[in-house]
């Protein structure tokens, strides 16, 4: 800006507190083009604001008018605001995406969110290049290259939803925030039809009990039998901590789940078996730590007691089961069977299909948050509906016969009469 301009500014007759720069190399009908610039003090404070080139129009009366504004402003209402001061004002409630994102990832609620990193790595690879817009450049455009870019890698459905709900997030949190207008059109996501649902046969059940009753890593083997018998997710149980267990009343708090707060499940008698074995387990692997290195110079590694029941690396929270991959393979069990969560599933179907159990049980048991989580198993329930139907056609016509020898009754008394 100053480069064009002489280094010595000057005042504009007839108009104090207005002063202007000649530019040095445009002009403007035949003269030196000026720019011309207010000065005023609010609180002594002074305050120097450009106003603008001859060239575009701009006056020393215009330029007074805006210094007699401004000194208005700071008079009634204890502040003056330079044109500076109102850009910055309206980039703060109009940041970038990036800028958004960052408070959202950097927010509490933000920081809790126990898919962030996953979260990030979405934004990373299907997102980052919007950061540099505002939401208010946002357009329906930009949702729609979303959606192209990701269907040329041909990722799922399920992964678009994913990243265009993660952009909804991060614009309704700068909305509340105050970081950013409101959104001029909904975000159209993609219908979703790959819900899939995992069970085993029952060969397939018995040969992953015979695999994990072998496996020579007794507590991994337990805790896979946990999830087995339990249908608690595998977070939950890398989470679980002597503290949860209640074998008085027979009862396991699960923390933090994914539908948000503490709950409750039953503990059977096979869940208690289990717990109860992994609790000796640990106090004998204590022992076992201690004399590892009684008779050596090699120094014990540091071990801290967090009170997990499956403990991971020196007492911490277990981050993976690097086993499992293994017991699938040995216990030849299909390709596209993931273990926690085909166990957790086949949890459920078990209980759907046994027809004892309604939707809403099952998802007290599952800790679903919503009854529409549980409807996922209500094509597993047509046994235990066909029984309710053999028994409802059973009560009618027990009823119609009854109706009929009702009449018969009838008849005969007035035959008699």
């Amino acid at each position: 800006m100053w480069e064009n301009m002489a280094n010595n500014k000057y005042p504009i007759k007839k108009h104090p507190g207005i002063f202007g720069y000649d530019s040095v190399s445009n002009r403007f009908n035949g003269k030196p083009d000026t720019c011309l610039y207010i000065t005023l003090k609010i609180d002594g404070k002074k305050i120097t604001e450009k106003v603008g080139w001859l060239s575009e129009g701009y006056t020393p009366q215009l330029a007074a008018e805006l210094r007699a504004k401004r000194i208005r402003d700071a008079r009634h209402q204890g502040e003056v605001k330079t044109s500076r001061d109102i850009r910055e004002e309206q980039r703060k409630v109009n940041r970038t995406l990036e800028e958004i994102k960052s408070h959202y990832f950097n927010s509490t609620k933000g920081a809790a969110i126990k898919g962030k990193r996953t979260d990030l790595n979405r934004w990373d690879r299907h997102l980052a290049f919007l950061g540099e817009k505002s939401v208010k450049e946002l357009s329906q455009l930009d949702v729609e290259r979303i959606k192209r870019n990701m269907k040329e890698k041909k990722l799922s459905p399920a992964t678009i939803d994913h990243a265009l709900r993660l952009l909804r997030r991060i614009v309704n949190h700068g909305i509340e925030h105050n970081l950013c207008p409101a959104l001029a059109f909904k975000i159209k996501r993609p219908k979703v039809h790959n819900i899939r649902t995992e069970f085993l046969t029952p060969e397939e059940a018995t040969r992953f009990l015979d695999t994990l009753n072998k496996w020579p890593r007794r507590d991994v083997a337990r805790m896979v039998k946990l999830a087995m018998f339990s249908g608690l997710r595998r977070g939950e149980l890398f989470k679980l901590k002597r503290d949860h267990l209640d074998f008085h009343h027979g009862l396991i708090t699960i923390t933090g789940p994914k539908g948000g707060k503490d709950v409750t499940i039953p503990m059977s008698p096979p869940v208690r078996d289990l717990l109860q074995e992994q609790l000796t387990f640990l106090e004998k692997e204590e022992e076992r730590r201690a004399k590892r290195y009684r008779n050596t110079t090699r120094k014990a590694p540091i071990w801290k007691d967090n009170g997990f029941i499956f403990p991971g690396i020196h007492g911490n929270q277990r981050k993976e089961c690097c086993a499992i991959d293994r017991i699938k393979a040995a216990a030849a069990l299909p390709e596209k069977f993931r273990p926690f969560h085909g166990l957790r599933h086949h949890y459920a179907v078990l209980l759907a299909s046994s027809g004892e159990f309604n939707l809403d049980q099952i998802g007290q048991l599952l800790t679903h948050k919503s009854s529409e989580i549980t409807r996922r198993y209500a094509h597993f329930l047509p046994e235990a509906q066909r029984r309710a139907a053999d028994r409802a056609a059973e009560i009618i016509t027990a009823q119609a016969t009854s109706g009929k020898e009702e009449q018969k009754k009838v008849i005969n008394l007035d035959s008699k009469k």
